[in-house]
């Protein structure tokens, strides 16, 4: 498939790196703070920050979904503040990366910094039958650690 993305900065390309596969495996690209100057995130705030990017996915067969960078979450706390980005197929605008610093300290995102990463999936839209019962399943209806550990 293709994925038309437009720059909505002229830095995109430039001094900010634009969105890429780091390895050749790689599920989701990066994606890059496109800001004038750095953002510190103190302990707890959260930041809505810009990309300069916008996309055209092809049609309502696909989502693109935003997710955290497994080392800064990890290592510094900061995550995506909405847990994972949902960006609808007829979404044009600006992608916005809203993150969260859970981390003990303060934390500074420079222009050009990697701040997420972006998938590009199938979606499937089922159509919803109620029913009176579901099927039995030999789990049923126990959740939240009833699998184990």
């Amino acid at each position: 498939m293709e994925l038309k993305i437009k720059a909505l900065s002229p830095r995109i390309g430039q001094s900010i790196p634009v969105p890429h596969f780091a390895t050749d495996g790689a599920a989701a690209m990066d994606l890059c703070a496109c800001m004038d100057a750095p953002v510190t995130l103190e302990a707890g705030q959260r930041a809505l920050l810009p990309t300069g990017i916008a996309i055209a996915l092809p049609d309502a067969g696909y989502v693109a979904l935003l997710f955290a960078r497994s080392g800064l979450g990890v290592k510094k706390g900061i995550c995506l503040s909405n847990g994972v980005g949902v960006i609808d197929s007829d979404y044009r605008g600006e992608i916005r990366v809203g993150l969260v610093n859970l981390g003990d300290e303060p934390y500074t995102i420079q222009p050009g910094d990697r701040i997420a990463q972006l998938m590009v999936t199938p979606v499937v839209q089922p159509t919803l039958t109620f029913v009176e019962e579901l099927d039995e399943t030999g789990r049923g209806a126990d959740g939240f650690g009833s699998t184990g550990r």
